[in-house]
C-alpha cells in the first residue's frame, strides 16, 4: 500500500507529503504529525505551503483539528529551527 501511494508521477514528493500532513490533522493522528511534517519539510515544503495546507485540513476536521495544526506548525517550525542550527 505505501509503495502505490509513494509510487506515481502525478503529484510531486512535496504535495504527497503535504497531503499527508492534512490527513493525519484532519483524523487527529498525533503521533503521525511530526513525521509527515518533517517529510514535508525534507521535500521543500515552506512554512506558508504547510499552514495553507493545514487550513485546508482544519476546514474538513472541523474544530478539534484546529489543535492538531497547530502541533504540526511547531513541529515544522522545530524541524526547519534544527535544520538551521546544523547548517
Amino acid at each position: 500500500m505505501a509503495r502505490a501511494a509513494h509510487g506515481g508521477e502525478a503529484l510531486d514528493g512535496k504535495t504527497k507529503k503535504l497531503v499527508a500532513l492534512a490527513i493525519a490533522v484532519a483524523t487527529r493522528c498525533a503521533p503521525c504529525i511530526p513525521y509527515h511534517a518533517e517529510g514535508a519539510v525534507r521535500q521543500g515544503a515552506s512554512r506558508a505551503a504547510v499552514a495553507e495546507t493545514l487550513a485546508m485540513a482544519v476546514y474538513m476536521g472541523a474544530g478539534p483539528s484546529v489543535m492538531y495544526a497547530a502541533q504540526a506548525l511547531e513541529a515544522v517550525d522545530q524541524i526547519t529551527a534544527k535544520a538551521a542550527s546544523s547548517a
